[in-house]
């Protein structure tokens, strides 16, 4: 047995905080840049949403396959060789003339980011329980404030100069992550070194049966993640449209108004800190809800729209990130051994729902407006609190397990 690890100082989680972020941005900078990628490399416009896609399947694929790694191999040397995987990646992509040294390049790039979630598990192994929820819920906070500061960041970037440069800044930010982590990551050997690769991977699938909480707050997440995506995926395409006529620069001020909603992640760690996981995801889950019935209040194109849609926006953001801060404690809170496994199952279930979110949120605008695309967001979150609503009747929630 290994002695219990000393805290981590709290300057030390405002950089794990930052890291988050600024590498989660990678994933997301490419959205609002598909049409000059595509043009720039002479990709099809049918095609183009491959520029983003390939990005998003090598961080899939790396939550499946190198993030449970956590569990027996030394973190720090993990996260600092992922973190360079990444950095290969970000250059590549904005060195990037041709499609398949693009594609090859946003691959990588998301197999490294996929880091993210080797830090989240980390940190909270080197945290009381007791604080738990808010340490993590600060770096969701991070994580979210990457998320959303990407895209107008990026549109910013490429109105200046071009969208190569957002990637070289990217890659620089990213080098001088890694000199500050190799400076004060500290060592964590995992208690179950020695562990088969294999056997790690087929344990993650009893792990899913096993574990109702895990399994719960994943699905839960999943239905949050997916209206998060179509809202971001079609709300800029109704503000770029004839009914508000924004431009790329104006669909960035709208996004950057939006994170506020990430500042619900902190408030939401201290509410799961002091028992009231039911009480806080019960919120979470009806203020997206609600969030998609605002947006309808009043007709498209007129101020008050306008103002609905951006209350919209911060509420969902808020509630997303809410609810993922009650999700991930959760999950932290049971087998620490299992913590970058159970880690890699949560984030891997999110990601389906976020999909979902993506590809279904550009076909409702396109073949229904913003009144379709508005109420399939409504039915996700709705599903959710049904679905958490069994709790109360199964009785559920006695076992305690998801605060």
């Amino acid at each position: 047995m290994s002695k219990s690890p000393l805290p981590l100082p709290s300057r030390l989680v405002l950089l794990l905080g930052a890291a988050v972020g600024m590498m989660a941005a990678n994933l997301y900078y490419a959205q609002p840049l598909i049409a000059p990628i595509s043009k720039s490399l002479g990709l099809d416009a049918a095609a183009a949403g491959l520029t983003v896609m390939l990005t998003q399947v090598g961080y899939g694929l790396g939550v499946l396959l190198l993030v449970p790694l956590a569990d027996f191999v030394e973190n720090r040397r993990l996260i600092l060789s992922m973190l360079a995987l990444a950095i290969l990646g970000v250059l590549g992509v904005a060195s990037s003339t041709s499609l398949f040294f693009y594609f090859s390049a946003a691959f990588t790039l998301g197999l490294g980011t996929a880091a993210v979630q080797v830090i989240v598990p980390f940190t909270a192994h080197f945290t009381p329980l007791s604080l738990r929820g808010r340490v993590v819920g600060n770096l969701l906070s991070g994580l979210m404030l990457g998320i959303m500061l990407s895209r107008p960041i990026a549109s910013f970037l490429t109105d200046l100069f071009d969208w190569h440069a957002v990637f070289y800044l990217s890659a620089a930010v990213m080098t001088a992550l890694g000199c500050a982590l190799y400076a004060y990551l500290p060592v964590r050997e995992p208690a179950t070194q020695g562990l088969a690769y294999k056997t790690a991977l087929a344990s993650m699938v009893q792990l899913s049966f096993r574990l109702p909480v895990l399994r719960r707050r994943a699905i839960y997440q999943a239905f949050l993640f997916g209206a998060f995506c179509l809202f971001w995926t079609a709300s800029p395409l109704l503000l770029g449209s004839s009914k508000f006529g924004f431009s790329q620069t104006e669909i960035a001020l709208f996004a950057l108004c939006g994170v506020a909603g990430a500042l619900a992640a902190p408030f939401a760690g201290r509410m799961a800190d002091r028992g009231h996981t039911r009480t806080g995801t019960t919120i979470a889950l009806s203020v997206s809800a609600i969030s998609f019935l605002i947006s309808q209040i009043f007709e498209m194109g007129s101020k008050g729209s306008l103002g609905a849609l951006l209350i919209s926006a911060i509420l969902l953001d808020a509630g997303v990130s809410a609810n993922l801060v009650f999700g991930q404690r959760a999950i932290f809170s049971l087998r620490a051994k299992y913590r970058s496994r159970l880690n890699a199952l949560y984030i891997a279930i999110i990601f389906i729902g976020g999909a979902f979110g993506s590809s279904v949120g550009a076909w409702a605008y396109a073949n229904g407006g913003w009144s379709l695309t508005a109420a399939i967001g409504f039915a996700l979150p709705l599903t959710a609190l049904v679905y958490f609503g069994t709790e109360w009747l199964t009785g559920f929630q006695k076992q305690k397990r998801n605060r």
